[in-house]
């Protein structure tokens, strides 16, 4: 089975059966039972929903019935056609829109798709939330508008611009460091609306010298859309042929980032945030972070370095806005390259993290290779097991509790054991059928046993459950 629901949306695989894959029928039924929930929170408004696609080969598809779908609702389409997910969340605050709808899997492969759900707020719905949306959606009580009840639809323009003058105005982001430093950077936007967004931002922080790769938007992606450093040879070869400063990697939604250093190599997409942290507590000492269970311990060692407050939370951008709500971080995000800045919207924001990385660097005024040696070093490696719909991942990860009793653990979100140098975080993933394993220590090789040896561990523990 290849349809997901969780709080990160209604996630599948196009073609082949409902309720088994993202077929038409399972995105009316999402979509009406989204619609719904919205109208029960704003009895007798006019709602008004932000739909938004990234570049997949099936995002007309869907655009076409969603966008009549949410019509049929009742409810006006404020319709951005391709941009980034974190356009649409600044666009549903801009417009006051009742919530919002972006079309797009992230950083799975093209033949996946999904509906990230969004409220008011331009945030995604939280947990309880999702759950109502579930239940209705599985007991279709939901009618759809008479006819002189039907929704509108309206094109909305210079949404990307919009977001792009937010970011650039934010009081830490430093346009003339930034534009003195004359950067030279290789972009790959991975076929996809990255393509567009990150050459705007970059123009409108003063750099002109640029090159994109992988850059004709029709969503066949040159290769896997994950930033893994496998994935992205052709990035680091181009910054190297073409003598670049740096290269920028987005995800086909532009809400994940990672960057290429000068010499070729990975920068590293947990380091993503923690620079970007870095710069935050340099400037504005006392800001608070938070990352979730699964990211370095190097935002931690910097931000209590520094005499701030470090909070982790469980995996999932909910539950990393939650707890950055309820400690006042200024900064936030995932270790898959998700920076979230508080003063702009509560999401995660590649094109944000560019402007404050570049920043970052430009204060340092040093090769991008030399300032990651200011960070702490950390190794980190990510493997993930395969699940089928038999498996009880409770019991799996009660059975490798058990056997080690004596290190500490926290069971919040699946299991994370915490050794002296090193630590191992397994936990079932919220778009996948995978068990996600994530370890690190001070060194590659021990970060890479320690993933094989719980991937062994696992796998033995299903042969026994």
């Amino acid at each position: 089975m290849t349809l997901i629901t969780s709080i990160s949306g209604i996630r599948g695989t196009i073609g082949g059966s409902p309720k088994e894959h993202l077929t038409p029928p399972d995105i009316v039924k999402y979509t009406s039972a989204y619609a719904h929930l919205i109208q029960a929170e704003f009895t007798g408004q006019r709602c008004k929903i932000v739909l938004a696609r990234d570049a997949r080969i099936s995002g007309e598809m869907l655009h076409q019935i969603v966008c009549g779908t949410l019509m049929a609702c009742g409810m006006d389409v404020l319709d951005l056609g391709l941009a980034t997910t974190p356009t649409a969340e600044m666009e549903v605050m801009h417009q006051k829109a009742h919530g919002g709808i972006i079309l797009t899997a992230s950083h799975n492969p093209k033949q996946w798709n999904a509906l990230k759900l969004l409220n008011q707020k331009g945030e995604f719905i939280s947990s309880q939330q999702g759950q109502k949306l579930l239940e209705l959606a599985e007991s279709m009580e939901f009618t759809y508008a008479g006819i002189d009840a039907l929704g509108q639809y309206h094109r909305v323009e210079n949404a990307l611009k919009r977001h792009i003058e937010a970011i650039i105005n934010l009081p830490y982001v430093n346009r003339d460091s930034i534009r003195k430093a004359g950067f030279k950077i290789v972009i790959d936007p991975v076929n996809s609306v990255g393509a567009t967004a990150v050459p705007e931002l970059l123009k409108a922080l003063g750099i002109n010298e640029f090159k994109l790769i992988h850059d004709t938007v029709n969503g066949e992606f040159a290769h896997n859309p994950e930033p893994l450093p496998e994935h992205l040879t052709d990035l680091s070869d181009s910054v190297i042929n073409s003598g670049a400063h740096l290269g920028i990697s987005v995800d086909p939604d532009v809400d994940r980032l990672a960057f290429v250093c000068e010499d070729g190599s990975l920068f590293g997409e947990e380091y993503t945030l923690v620079a970007v942290a870095d710069f935050m507590l340099r400037h504005f000492p006392g800001t608070a972070t938070v990352s979730n269970l699964s990211s370095t311990r190097a935002l931690a060692d910097i931000t209590l370095k520094s005499g701030s407050s470090y909070s982790a939370s469980a995996v999932g951008e909910v539950n990393v806005v939650e707890t950055m709500k309820r400690t006042g971080a200024k900064i936030g995000g995932e270790g898959n390259g998700g920076v979230i800045v508080s003063d702009l919207h509560y999401g995660r924001d590649a094109l944000a993290g560019i402007a404050l990385f570049l920043s970052w660097l430009s204060d340092l005024k040093r090769p991008l290779s030399e300032a990651k040696k200011l960070l702490p070093a950390y190794s980190m490696s990510k493997q993930k097991v395969d699940v089928h719909s038999g498996i009880v991942l409770e019991d799996i990860l009660k059975s490798i509790s058990n056997q080690f009793k004596n290190e500490p653990q926290n069971t919040s979100d699946g299991l994370k054991i915490d050794f002296k140098d090193a630590w191992v975080h397994l936990r079932k993933s919220n778009t996948e059928p995978i068990i996600r394993i994530y370890t690190e220590a001070k060194e590659s090789k021990q970060a890479d046993a320690l993933a094989q040896e719980f991937a062994d561990r696992i796998r033995k523990a299903a042969e026994l459950t």
